[in-house]
């Protein structure tokens, strides 16, 4: 398993600011084919920190089913203000703990001055895992078979 989150999580963060609108982040999403937005900040020198995060179901939930007008309503307005994030430098187990505790299924991932630098996703963690997984499978089988050889 990777030593850091930063290992494995993607680097291509899809992202808007709090004054993109919601139908803007919906065509983004779907130009990118993504479920989710990471809101930022934009800082001095050009750097990225996650204010919030907006996801498909947000739109859906808060826009779509409520008739309200995507072309005037912002992101900053149906955003999660409280983004939960991790540090690149993170272990993968302590990620998931973070996510787990508080039951999120995106995270932005931080540099150690804050800056936006990727995004880790609940579908990210299940394939690491599932490749973990495989790896002990083989070493069951390994050593059945290797009792089986020296039984004979």
């Amino acid at each position: 398993m990777a030593n850091s989150i930063g290992q494995v999580c993607s680097r291509e963060v899809v992202f808007a600011t709090r004054e993109t609108t919601v139908a803007a982040a919906a065509k983004r999403m779907r130009q990118h084919h993504v479920g989710s937005l990471v809101v930022v900040e934009d800082m001095d020198g050009g750097k990225r920190v996650p204010i919030g995060l907006v996801t498909d179901r947000d739109i859906m939930m808060e826009i779509t089913a409520m008739g309200l007008d995507p072309a005037v309503i912002t992101v900053g307005d149906i955003m999660d203000p409280e983004v939960v994030t991790a540090r690149e430098s993170e272990g993968v187990l302590e990620t998931m703990e973070i996510m787990r505790y508080k039951g999120v299924r995106r995270l932005p991932i931080v540099g150690a001055d804050g800056q936006l630098v990727g995004i880790v996703t609940i579908d990210d963690l299940l394939e690491i895992l599932a490749e973990e997984l495989g790896e002990l499978t083989k070493i069951v089988a390994r050593e059945q078979s290797r009792e089986a050889s020296t039984r004979k």
